[in-house]
């Protein structure tokens, strides 16, 4: 998409994002997880952090949370949920801008990951996380299973919501040989007038997502179809994976 960047998604979504996507990712689920991995008092670092919907219930869990996202408008948002400044954050690019380290839990939640559209960065991702990970430490990966589709492109246009005041459109491209997909929501309204909301992705398959961590120095330890582990099956439409060093360093 022209003159899309690593800011686009934050800036456009950060005022609706909360109340569009209230119900992705099971925030207590999440908690408990991170709790189970990270242990009481653990460093969990949270990528594309965005407005602290996971990251701020995890430092009041007790959990030391470092939250990384490249939209000033997002972290702005983290920062009004965050009364008790529980979480740490950094505006920058969640593979070439991370913290030192060590980490007890790398997360990156609900597709974030698939938001790295360069080539090779999803992958440089895992080898930067593998370095920043403690012996016992995971990276916990939340992502959806990409239906299979024959290759070209595709184009979409859906409503996503409807009210007497507004409409929001969804507009979308889909390239299925490069693994790619854009679009737009499209929100028109009353007191607001149109104002557009774009995202872009590069999706990756388990399978893919999992040679990456191969070729990481990290291997596959549990995977579920959601973070209250429900058994990941052929038929699921998301799936959380649990990656570990392949070998003691």
């Amino acid at each position: 998409m022209r003159g899309y960047d690593q800011r686009s998604y934050g800036d456009g979504f950060a005022d609706v994002y909360d109340e569009w996507y209230a119900d992705v990712t099971d925030v207590d689920a999440t908690v408990q997880r991170m709790l189970d991995h990270a242990g009481p008092g653990g460093r969990v670092l949270e990528l594309g952090v965005g407005t602290g919907r996971l990251a701020v219930p995890m430092a009041d869990a007790g959990l030391r949370v470092v939250g990384i996202d490249s939209s000033d408008a997002m972290l702005a948002k983290l920062a009004e949920r965050d009364a008790d400044h529980g979480v740490e954050t950094i505006l920058g690019d969640m593979v070439d801008d991370l913290p030192d380290g060590p980490f007890d839990v790398a997360l990156v939640a609900y597709n974030t990951i698939f938001n790295l559209l360069g080539d090779g960065d999803q992958q440089r991702l895992f080898h930067e996380i593998a370095r920043r990970l403690e012996p016992h430490g995971v990276f916990v990966v939340e992502a959806f299973v990409p239906s299979l589709h024959p290759d070209g492109n595709s184009s979409m246009i859906d409503v996503r919501s409807m009210a007497v005041d507004h409409v929001v459109l969804s507009v979308s491209s889909h390239h299925h040989g490069d693994q790619r997909a854009e679009g737009q929501f499209i929100h028109l309204s009353e007191s607001g007038g149109v104002r557009l909301r774009p995202w872009s992705i590069r999706w990756a398959s388990p399978s893919q997502l999992d040679a990456m961590a191969t070729t990481a120095g990290l291997r596959l330890a549990d995977r579920w179809a959601d973070m209250g582990g429900a058994l990941f099956t052929d038929d699921s439409t998301q799936h959380v994976s649990v990656y570990r060093q392949a070998a003691p360093r």
